[in-house]
Order: C-alpha cells, then sequence, then structure tokens
C-alpha cells in the first residue's frame, strides 16, 4: 500500500489535473471549493479520476455524501444540531470535523471538503483493498 505522502501526492496531481489549479495552491488544508474552485460538476469528474488514478470504486454518495441536511432534527438556526453533527461524521469518518463541530453553521459544510479529507477518503479505500 502507498504511503500517505504517496496518495497526497497523486491526489494532488488528480486535483491539477482536474481543475485546472497549480500544485502550489493544492496544499493539505486547502478546500476544494472555496480555495480549489471546485463546482458541484468538479466533484463527479474528481471521482472519476480517484477511482482511475487508484484503482478504486467509490460508490455513489459515499465521497461526497448527498443530502447531508436531511430534517428538522439535524438543523437549527442554519447550524447542525448535535444529532446532525453525529450523523455528518457517521457520514463523513474520513473528515476532521474538529473546528466544523465548534460552529456548525450548514454554510461552513463545504469546508470539509479539504484536500487532506480526499487523502483519508483514499487510504481508508486502499486499505480495504
Amino acid at each position: 500500500m502507498p504511503t500517505h505522502d504517496e496518495i497526497y501526492q497523486k491526489v494532488q496531481a488528480t486535483l491539477v489535473d482536474a481543475l485546472g489549479v497549480d500544485d502550489d495552491d493544492v496544499t493539505r488544508e486547502a478546500t476544494l471549493q472555496g480555495d480549489l474552485g471546485a463546482e458541484s460538476i468538479d466533484f463527479l469528474d474528481i471521482v472519476f479520476r480517484l477511482e482511475r488514478n487508484f484503482g478504486i470504486t467509490i460508490p455513489r454518495g459515499e465521497l461526497f455524501p448527498e443530502n447531508i441536511v436531511p430534517d428538522a432534527d439535524t438543523v437549527k438556526d442554519g447550524k447542525l444540531t448535535t444529532k446532525g453533527v453525529e450523523e455528518l461524521k457517521a457520514r463523513m469518518p474520513f473528515a476532521d470535523l474538529t473546528a466544523f463541530a465548534a460552529n456548525p453553521e450548514v454554510d461552513r459544510i463545504g469546508d470539509l471538503y479539504t484536500v487532506d479529507m480526499l487523502v483519508n477518503y483514499v487510504s481508508t479505500k486502499l486499505a480495504a483493498k
């Protein structure tokens, strides 16, 4: 299995190709949307490229969960409730929710999609092979 750094380098190259950004922009902490300018259509391309580059299968909604905030029990006043944060953790175990949980505004969910989150996800998939 490749090392964490080797996976990062391959994810970095994947994002450079998919998003047309510079290597230097693709840091571990960079957010896909805010820092790298990814749009929803780019997520499909990223999934396709990760599958091809790593020889893994990414089921729809697993890497980029859909309907994260499905009901009123998970959101109140524009923030995820405790139940909502727990559900998000369950659906995105590869994302670091530490900072987000301190201020769980729904508008900040996109900030969870970082380069390092992709690296963690791919590492998990490769370990399961």
